[in-house]
């Protein structure tokens, strides 16, 4: 008779086979064959199932604690913080589009909450990554700027009001300044990285000087390897003398040359500072972009 193997039976409650017409005329050793079967028929099923669509270790109403296994300084005041899942085959589970709240103490010891935006996705497995930029007064730059490997992140989520679906809109552009650029970052990842996606993305992206620009290197070889799919215009406030991007603040000049014009079929998506993103609707709307075509992070 077969056996099914230890903990992978499945038990029918409500299911008796011998009042099956098919089962009235089986012996019972033969009956318990069939059982078997089943049993590991609809495991095999379930276990295929949860390889391919792994269960994500966030929780959206309680914090869960993540190791800091890794943390690499960008510059001055910005780092990479690489979190540890609970093994190397879990997946976060945050949908694209969506961002996590943190949970850190002030330089007083008061609790803050912040949302943060993962640089991975669940493509990456056994961790994720947050990119930080630490202002000086910032309460829970504090947190981030006091963290050392083998401290513990409280998150919870996912959490976020932006869904994205492959082939939703034809374009899209994006206008982020500062550390704005992780929800975009994200999304141009999940764009770019699905061959059979084929949105065109268009980032105009502010800083002040070079040093500031977050993720620089990654931006510029998506560019290279997909200049069909990506373009990414840089603006500074304080360029080098040998500098070919733009100069100052985002102007509505900038955004009519590189951002797709108002359709139906487009989005422009913006994350920055208050006073930018206050200016940038400004200059939006100015150009003829409604509400429909706009999201702000």
């Amino acid at each position: 008779m077969l056996e099914v193997p230890l903990k992978m039976a499945l038990r029918f409650p409500n299911l008796d086979l011998k009042s099956l017409p098919f089962a009235q005329n089986l012996n019972p050793e033969l009956l318990g064959g069939v059982v078997a079967l089943l049993a590991l028929g609809f495991t095999a099923a379930y276990i295929s199932y949860r390889t391919k669509h792994p269960k994500g270790c966030l929780d959206p109403k309680n914090f869960k604690e993540f190791k800091l296994v890794k943390k690499t300084q960008l510059s001055h005041n910005s780092a990479r913080f690489r979190f540890a899942l609970p093994t190397p085959s879990s997946i976060l589970g945050l949908p694209v589009g969506n961002n996590i709240l943190v949970r850190g103490r002030d330089s007083q010891g008061e609790e803050v909450l912040r949302s943060y935006t993962p640089i991975t996705l669940d493509s990456d497995v056994g961790y994720f990554e947050l990119v930080v930029k630490m202002y000086p007064n910032g309460k829970m730059s504090h947190h981030f700027r006091q963290m050392k490997e083998g401290d513990y992140l409280a998150v919870r989520g996912p959490k976020g009001r932006f869904s994205y679906k492959p082939g939703q809109v034809r374009a899209l552009g994006m206008i982020a300044g500062g550390s704005g650029i992780t929800p975009m970052f994200q999304l141009i990842r999940a764009i770019l990285e699905n061959p059979k996606d084929k949105t065109k993305v268009h980032l105009i992206y502010a800083n002040v000087t070079v040093d500031d620009i977050l993720l620089k290197e990654e931006l510029d070889n998506f560019a290279d390897k997909f200049p069909q799919r990506f373009e990414v215009y840089h603006v500074l406030n304080k360029p080098p003398q040998q500098w070919n991007g733009g100069i100052g603040f985002v102007s509505k000049e900038m955004i009519k040359s590189h951002c797709p014009e108002p359709a139906k079929d487009i989005q422009i998506l913006r994350c920055g500072p208050p006073a930018m993103n206050t200016a940038m609707a400004t200059h939006l709307d100015a150009l003829g972009y409604t509400s429909d075509m706009q999201f702000q992070f």
